[in-house]
């Protein structure tokens, strides 16, 4: 460990101290959780391309949704799963960034694309007829172009506050993985204005997307309640894992970034949820309450059966 004075070269993850035991039986947990995050989000994204019922708009942002969350969790969860073999776990200071970086790029490009699933919705709800003219290819894939655009500008944003700030010790992040909150605290310099301008970027563009959001499905939902009759119980299924999948993803995110950068004893498990258990959650979310989905997960694991046969 570093001391106060000295500048910093890496930081030490304090990831968990729990006994050897419970370590080992976490690293069983959370690494069967990274493989059914892994199956379940691959499943999705084989089935969207392989299958031609699903090649429609909503499934290939739900392909692209499915891509961030494998993304995601594999830039976290190997560290976290690193962390529970070796305590304390060493990352130099430049890993520590780049890690932050993708991490929030990632991230970014998950919450964007959260809301052009959203958009998605309501042209699909309010505009029947013109539907597929409005979400043509070349839309569908400039929203997605733009997601990720978006992503890179808000990561970008906040390591290029990151980088010129001066560290010293004690050079510990009370994390499993290097975050913004954790590692601003081993700066040397006062950071009250750079924490500020990271929960506008964060915090508060979470809030304000998810505000948008909830506003949306819930004028979606009346819209369905109000005038459809047929294919009704699948729109509202569709509008309400929707639902379920941006409440598990930004309930987590607006309590770690929009917030001043604070110590709190949930912080641990509250990242955990969100950058570990969110991914694998998505894929249940979106088969369980999704009867297209299903059947076409069903037909995809059929080929592949008679395939093996002959």
């Amino acid at each position: 460990m570093q001391n106060a004075t000295s500048p910093v070269t890496e930081f030490i993850l304090l990831g968990f101290k729990n006994s050897l035991k419970i370590q080992q039986f976490l690293f069983t947990v959370f690494f069967l959780v990274y493989l059914m995050t892994c199956l379940g989000n691959i499943t999705i994204l084989t089935t969207v391309i392989t299958d031609y019922h699903l090649h429609t708009p909503m499934y290939f942002f739900l392909a692209n949704l499915a891509f961030t969350d494998i993304a995601e969790s594999s830039v976290t969860t190997p560290i976290l799963l690193s962390s529970l073999l070796s305590q304390p776990k060493s990352v130099p200071l430049n890993e520590c960034m780049i890690h932050m970086f993708l991490f929030h790029f990632i991230g970014g490009a998950h919450i964007f694309l959260l809301a052009v699933m959203a958009a998605d919705r309501y042209v699909a709800i309010f505009k029947p007829l013109q539907y597929l003219t409005v979400m043509n290819r070349a839309v569908c894939v400039g929203l997605v172009v733009g997601s990720w655009a978006g992503a890179f500008i808000h990561s970008a944003t906040q390591i290029t506050l990151l980088l010129p700030l001066p560290y010293c010790g004690p050079n510990t992040l009370d994390n499993f993985h290097c975050d913004v909150p954790q590692v601003l605290k081993v700066a040397c310099v006062d950071t009250y204005l750079i924490e500020l301008l990271m929960a506008l970027n964060g915090g508060l563009l979470l809030i304000v997307i998810f505000a948008l959001l909830l506003i949306s499905y819930t004028v979606i939902l009346v819209k369905i309640r109000r005038q459809f009759t047929k294919g009704k119980h699948k729109a509202l299924s569709t509008c309400i894992a929707q639902i379920m999948a941006i409440s598990i993803t930004f309930i987590p995110g607006i309590f770690i970034y929009a917030r001043p950068f604070k110590t709190f004893a949930l912080d641990k498990v509250v990242s955990i949820f969100f950058t570990v258990l969110v991914p694998v959650l998505n894929p249940m979310v979106y088969t369980l309450r999704n009867t297209e989905m299903k059947k076409a997960i069903r037909r995809l694991v059929l080929r592949v059966l008679f395939s093996e046969r002959e």
